[in-house]
């Protein structure tokens, strides 16, 4: 086990700077002038020259892209915005949890989901419950993520008044005058993206999950086990599912490191200030290192997922290690 989890470490270190480098490349190579960006509109020549030997983009690429790595790897630094000059670190740190309590609580709330769809539609083929779950499979695949989140803001925000249209409250430390704050008004912010979320991946995984189902109860060992006796609540539980749902835990983890590094649409439609929004201004106001902070973060969460899952794949089914 130990030399399966030192071969995915060093994997993952390599992706790690395979990725960082083409980052680096497409965000301050390939614009014509960083340098002017970070400098402002009005800067002048002499203005443009200082700010590049500053940043040190007057310097031969390798250098560049070693400098980089040091301040990233050594300094744990992702820079300073062009915009505001604050350090990109303090603003990601300050997007994260927002972005981690949408995508971990519409992933408990997805599964919940699911589990329960996927496993009696399976069970129950062709019955009116498996059909209705694959009218309900059909729209979260083929809906959008922003017309189901005007859908349930218009009706259940707008229409009925249950929850917020909007915003968010912060959980532990809300800021001096804010009008909300604590874990109840933060639950009831988050009600409505964590539906939309969860909806959109819901209908995927209870496809699966069916699917899986399916086909594992005609496997030669569930015929055995049914064959010697074993009662059928056993066999569900010991031989079915628990081989059924084993692809379940690569696809949750690969699944939360993506939406953790780029739940934008959620973000915006709901006025959450997140990854996805940080992103978004980062764009539209040209502000490099904060739009290759976002990347940067994204990339580490979905290389550690990957990690964590295959890991955990390996510790379920032995056979991996010896892959």
């Amino acid at each position: 086990m130990l030399s399966y989890l030192v071969r995915r470490l060093m994997w993952a270190g390599v992706l790690f700077v395979g990725v960082t480098l083409i980052t680096y490349a497409l965000f301050f190579v390939l614009p014509a002038d960083p340098a002017r960006l970070a400098a402002g509109k009005s800067a002048t020549a002499e203005d443009v020259a200082r700010v590049s030997h500053q940043l040190g983009l007057d310097r031969p690429l390798h250098e560049q892209y070693g400098l980089f790595l040091k301040r990233l790897v050594v300094d744990h630094s992702l820079g300073r915005s062009y915009t505001n000059r604050r350090s990109v670190n303090e603003m990601v740190g300050e997007a994260v949890p927002v972005t981690a309590a949408l995508v971990v609580g519409g992933a408990i709330l997805w599964m919940m989901i699911a589990i329960p769809i996927g496993i009696i539609s399976a069970l129950r083929p062709r019955s009116l419950i498996d059909r209705g779950a694959m009218i309900f499979i059909l729209i979260g695949i083929s809906a959008p993520v922003v017309w189901i989140g005007l859908l349930l803001q218009y009706f259940i925000g707008f229409r009925l008044g249950w929850t917020p249209n909007a915003g968010y409250c912060d959980v532990f430390n809300p800021p001096e005058g804010a009008s909300c704050g604590g874990p109840a008004d933060w639950t009831y912010h988050l009600i409505l993206p964590w539906v939309t979320f969860a909806i959109l991946f819901a209908a995927s995984y209870a496809r699966m999950i069916r699917a899986n189902v399916m086909d594992t109860l005609g496997e030669d060992y569930v015929r055995t086990a049914r064959a010697k006796g074993a009662p059928e609540n056993i066999v569900i539980r010991r031989h079915v599912l628990r081989n059924a749902l084993l692809p379940i835990v690569t696809m949750l983890g690969l699944d939360i490191g993506v939406a953790l590094g780029g739940a934008i649409f959620t973000e915006a439609i709901f006025n959450l200030p997140g990854l996805g929004r940080l992103a978004l201004n980062s764009v539209l106001n040209l502000d490099l290192p904060t739009m290759q902070g976002v990347v940067v973060f994204a990339t580490l969460a979905i290389i550690l997922f990957n990690v964590i899952v295959d890991v955990t794949y390996a510790m379920i089914d032995p056979r991996i290690r010896l892959a």
